[in-house]
């Protein structure tokens, strides 16, 4: 987005990191992402938006590089279950943006048996 000749405006996923972050504030992080690129995303996965339309596409892309940002800290968190938990909320993501492929690449890295039971409760399609 431009602004009066301010530039483009930074996403949080954009912004660089001071240092090596530490398992919670990484989950932090991811969370603060997928918060932020929600709207994206179910405006690429709504279903009246065209796949050939300007506006759609830069949503997708928008979508795409927070889930992308989001995946790679979630591989740097060393503690399974929070990791897992992080994993959910790219999940969540995913499915608001109807991609469904990277979604159930995803559900298959979550290992403990109660995030999984929760995330196949809440999105069956991933069955």
């Amino acid at each position: 987005m431009w602004r009066f000749g301010k530039g483009r405006k930074t996403e949080i996923w954009d912004e660089v990191v001071e240092g090596p972050l530490g398992d919670i504030e990484a989950a932090q992080r991811i969370r603060a992402i997928c918060r932020a690129a929600l709207d994206s995303a179910e405006k690429a996965g709504s279903s009246s938006g065209r796949p050939d339309d300007k506006k759609n596409k830069a949503e997708f892309e928008r979508y795409e590089r927070a889930a992308r940002a989001a995946m790679e800290i979630a591989m740097k968190i060393a503690d399974d279950l929070l990791r897992d938990s992080a994993v959910r909320q790219i999940v969540a993501l995913c499915m608001k943006a109807n991609d469904l492929k990277t979604a159930k690449i995803l559900f298959r890295a979550i290992q403990a048996v109660s995030i999984r039971e929760e995330v196949m409760v809440e999105y069956p399609a991933l069955r």
